[in-house]
């Protein structure tokens, strides 16, 4: 088994046959959907502790370096919370999320979070410009009333982060393409993790706040190339500040 006690030492058993088969591909990708599906397993309540990364490099067979990558990619998406001294837990707080990180094969390694974040940016940036091209006055209505709520969480992150997540489903809508709107719906959940992860290293709601305030006026003034270049901005800083808090965060 994976799991530590409550001295951060591993437990003594036999690992899933899944565990075992890592020995025959000692990659950061492969151990990354090998602690995921033991994750999804059911043998850790949110908020228990892993092992330390000595410990599940020995058990896997495999490097340090490739636990760590994989520790890393699970820490980005939310799933597990790395505290620096003290060590790495399960949370509990993106269940939502696994079903279509699986569909996806969205954890496996850096490369394709990179992929996943530069996926998003051409998606959101698309969006955007439709937005402006084709709203009407329900789906401003809509744009603007999430907007509000923005505004309104103020400080509470996780009551702003609900408000961002309606903010790009609402603009996602305005842009009349039901094909775009379900791809914004299946990472629904990963932008909401991203989002809690930025602004709870930030600290703050304010500058996010006024990065969405551009495109909601270039979509209202029917300014597609003015919505496209306010939500490259947007994406671009959220995607620094994402590395940055993820860098922090890392398993050291």
């Amino acid at each position: 088994m994976i799991a530590s006690d409550s001295a951060g030492r591993a437990m003594t058993g036999q690992f899933p046959p899944i565990l075992q088969s890592a020995r025959r591909e000692p990659t950061s990708a492969k151990v990354a959907r090998i602690l995921l599906e033991y994750l999804l397993s059911g043998g850790l309540e949110p908020g228990e502790k892993i092992a330390s990364e000595r410990q599940l490099s020995k058990s896997l067979g495999v490097g340090r370096s490739a636990v760590r990558e994989a520790t890393k990619s699970l820490n980005l998406l939310g799933l597990l919370d790395v505290r620096p001294g003290d060590g790495t837990y399960l949370t509990g707080s993106s269940s939502d999320l696994l079903p279509r990180v699986i569909e996806w094969g969205l954890l496996l390694g850096e490369r394709q979070v990179n992929d996943l974040m530069e996926a998003r940016r051409y998606l959101e940036v698309d969006i955007a410009g439709l937005a402006a091209e084709r709203r009407n006055e329900e789906g401003l209505s809509a744009l603007r009333a999430t907007l509000e709520k923005m505004r309104a969480a103020g400080s509470d992150i996780a009551a702003y982060v609900d408000a961002d997540v309606e903010f790009h489903l609402a603009l996602a809508n305005a842009s009349g393409n039901q094909v775009l709107t379900d791809l914004v719906r299946i990472i629904r959940s990963l932008v909401d993790v991203w989002a809690r992860r930025v602004l709870e290293a930030a600290g703050e709601t304010v500058t996010s706040l006024k990065m969405h305030e551009p495109i909601v006026k270039a979509v209202v003034e029917r300014d597609v190339v003015g919505a496209r270049e306010a939500m490259q901005r947007h994406m671009e800083r959220a995607e620094r500040r994402l590395r940055e808090a993820v860098a922090s965060s890392e398993v050291r």
